[in-house]
């Protein structure tokens, strides 16, 4: 009955604020029916109001409006705010986690992908990654038509070599996770010695077949460039062959003179589509390459039988420093054209300083010491694609920071003795070997400056010294004289410090002291020092 009177007074009282007549009467009734109801809360809010205030009030009728209107409209806006508010929260936190999801991935479970090899990567990945289906339907294809193609992909390498023990206890089919050719990449790179190719043409078509889309590189033979009937043949250089969201790349090697492979420059053609595949992303192809023939071994990687490198490290060493630079066998043409030197004396030359430039690139590599031909025998290889006759002598260049201490002994344990020894290791070292037939070979140690290199000269008679300043290079393979030897990359700019813009000329009258362009006066040894730094044999 409380709650009942209670309710009925209040709707009275809303009545009487929405009434326009008989105010008084209703007021009355209203505090008479609410006095009744001691202890309402919904009351006591409403005694707030006094009958004159109430009268006032109602007599103004925009004030009431704004009196009862106002609140709700408050309460309206704040409903809205808070609203908006809890909106603007919800988007911003999900948006954080968001961007962590993609932070965790990219610098954690990425980074193990490509070191760590983390089995819980291996799992999530697992064996329907494309890049190991890619690849095990590409071995399938070259192990049915006999392709002897070989891993040579530097990043599975390396994870291979890090854990070769692993691998190489692994039997086939025994790989429980995929740990290496999961890893995410674009392509997967493999290689073919083309001489071993029998069925190319077959393979082209049935790699289709198997739903491979295969693109085809190919280019002039450089080793035909200097025999004018054959050259302009073209041979395949590169296969790139994509599997859904994955690429092939399988490098084709060739076998040069100087019992090396080689790989040409992956050059794409007007016809061939750009959008292909990522062709700025491949590790072989930026320019011709040369490595070392490579022994093979068979091994198991993620359930894949598989042939690599024996040696991998070795491979791994060679890949970013097999930069190769051919011969300008058109321009030799050009040159033998009018100055060819075919007489008995030049043949017999040539002969014995093709022997002892062979004879000095073995004994350096079996110490593991780098050099390149420099001076004339550079000029003589970039010129005309030979040795220059009347220059009596072959150089060799090598930085000061390769020098060992056991070069001079073994030259000798090698048929050539020391001739002579001028400077010193920290200064202008520059030593001589005799060969037979009068033929020596000259070695110059470089030093490196911040700006550039230079090498020492010294005249016995007087303990003066002289320096050649060579703008920085580095080194890129080349073969000269069936040898896969190394050559100053920025050979222009090498050959033109020491023989200056009119190099192509020849010059038969040289004097090492006056004659280079880049030479001048390094002072004198002194004369206690010239027993070391002056030394004739």
């Amino acid at each position: 009955m409380f709650e009942q009177g209670r309710e009925s007074h209040i709707e009275i009282f809303e009545r009487t604020r929405r009434g326009s007549e008989g105010h008084c009467r209703l007021w009355d009734q209203c505090v008479r029916r609410c006095r009744s109801a001691k202890g309402s809360a919904r009351f006591s809010q409403h005694r707030l109001l006094g009958k004159q205030d109430y009268l006032r009030i109602q007599k103004d009728e925009t004030n009431w409006g704004t009196f009862t209107r106002q609140p709700r409209e408050h309460r309206r806006l704040m409903s809205r705010i808070n609203k908006n508010v809890i909106l603007a929260l919800l988007t911003l936190t999900s948006s954080a986690f968001l961007l962590f999801q993609l932070y965790y991935y990219k610098h954690y479970l990425s980074a193990k992908n490509g070191a760590g090899l983390s089995k819980s990567k291996g799992s999530q990945i697992g064996f329907d990654s494309i890049q190991w289906r890619a690849v095990k339907k590409f071995i399938m294809l070259t192990s049915s038509q006999n392709v002897p193609v070989f891993l040579i992909d530097p990043l599975i390498l390396e994870l291979i070599n890090k854990n070769f023990e692993q691998v190489k206890n692994t039997s086939h089919g025994s790989a429980s996770e995929c740990k290496f050719l999961c890893v995410p990449r674009d392509f997967t790179a493999f290689a073919l010695q083309y001489h071993l190719w029998k069925n190319e043409e077959g393979w082209f078509r049935i790699a289709e077949n198997m739903g491979f889309q295969c693109l085809k590189i190919e280019s002039k033979d450089p080793r035909l460039d200097g025999i004018d009937s054959l050259s302009g043949t073209e041979i395949p250089l590169h296969y790139i062959c994509k599997l859904a969201a994955h690429a092939i790349h399988l490098v084709v090697f060739h076998e040069r003179s100087g019992n090396y492979l080689w790989h040409g420059h992956l050059r794409l053609k007007g016809h061939i589509d750009r959008k292909f595949v990522p062709f700025r992303k491949l590790q072989f192809g930026r320019y011709p390459g040369a490595f070392d023939r490579p022994e093979l071994q068979q091994v198991t990687v993620d359930g894949l039988v598989l042939l690599i490198p024996k040696d991998p490290v070795h491979f791994l060493e060679e890949v970013p420093h097999s930069r190769f630079i051919e011969c300008r066998y058109k321009e030799a043409r050009a040159f033998f054209q009018y100055l060819d030197d075919n007489t008995v004396e030049a043949v017999a030359f040539r002969k014995s300083a093709k022997e002892l430039l062979q004879l000095a690139a073995r004994t350096l590599k079996k110490l593991g010491v780098r050099f390149w031909l420099s001076s004339g025998t550079c000029l003589g290889w970039y010129r005309q694609c030979n040795i220059i006759p009347y220059s009596k002598d072959v150089d060799l260049g090598i930085f000061i920071q390769d020098y060992k201490s056991d070069i001079i002994s073994a030259f000798h344990d090698a048929g050539l003795p020391l001739k002579h020894k001028f400077g010193k290791v920290e200064d202008s070292l520059e030593l001589s070997f005799q060969g037979k037939d009068d033929v020596k070979l000259d070695i110059f140690f470089f030093y490196e400056e911040n700006d550039h290199m230079w090498n020492g000269g010294t005249q016995a008679k007087t303990g003066k010294k002289f320096k050649y300043l060579f703008p920085k290079f580095t080194l890129c393979w080349t073969e000269f004289v069936d040898m896969k030897l190394h050559v100053p990359c920025e050979t222009i700019e090498y050959i033109e410090a020491n023989y200056g813009k009119t190099w192509k000329i020849p010059v038969k009258t040289w004097d090492w002291k006056r004659s280079p362009p880049n030479v001048q006066p390094n002072g004198i040894w002194p004369v206690s020092e010239w027993d070391e730094v002056i030394q004739l044999y």
